[in-house]
């Protein structure tokens, strides 16, 4: 056990499961949302795609600690366009158009929130995090029942 104590930094592990769990609970969320609507992302499609942006940008941020010197040059910017690149290719395919007719565009968009949740998350910025989700679920469940109304 002491072997393991030594190879593992607690503090940082903790920080990290902290990070991973926020992405999951708040894309779970949006998820759940876009679940009660029967869409055909939900739940563990948004979980997922939030842990996936979480685990990135914590990698990015181990490499740039790691490789931030005058010969190497590290560029998290980079690493965010590609996440953001990466999310939008999976929220393009629940995008879908038959008979003139395009259906999925908010499911996509969730998808591509969730992605910017889970990077926020990974970034320890969880008030924007919390802030976004909180305000997607608004716009989903708010701005629909507007919609009807009018």
């Amino acid at each position: 056990m002491s072997e393991l104590t030594s190879l593992v930094d607690w503090p940082e592990l903790w920080s990290d499961l902290i990070r991973l769990a926020a992405a999951a609970v708040l894309c779970g969320a949006v998820g759940f949302e876009r679940e009660h609507q029967e869409q055909s992302a939900g739940l563990r499609t948004h979980m997922l795609v939030g842990l996936g942006a979480c685990v990135f940008t914590l990698l990015m941020t181990v490499l740039v600690s790691l490789y931030d010197a005058d010969q190497v040059r590290a560029d998290p910017i980079r690493m965010i366009g590609a996440i953001t690149s990466g999310v939008a290719f999976l929220a393009a395919g629940a995008i879908i158009q038959a008979k003139g007719e395009v259906r999925g565009l908010t499911t996509g968009a969730s998808l591509w929130l969730s992605g910017a949740v889970g990077l926020a998350c990974g970034l320890g910025e969880f008030r924007i995090a919390i802030l976004a989700v909180f305000v997607t679920l608004i716009v989903l469940r708010g701005i629909k029942s507007l919609e009807r109304h009018i």
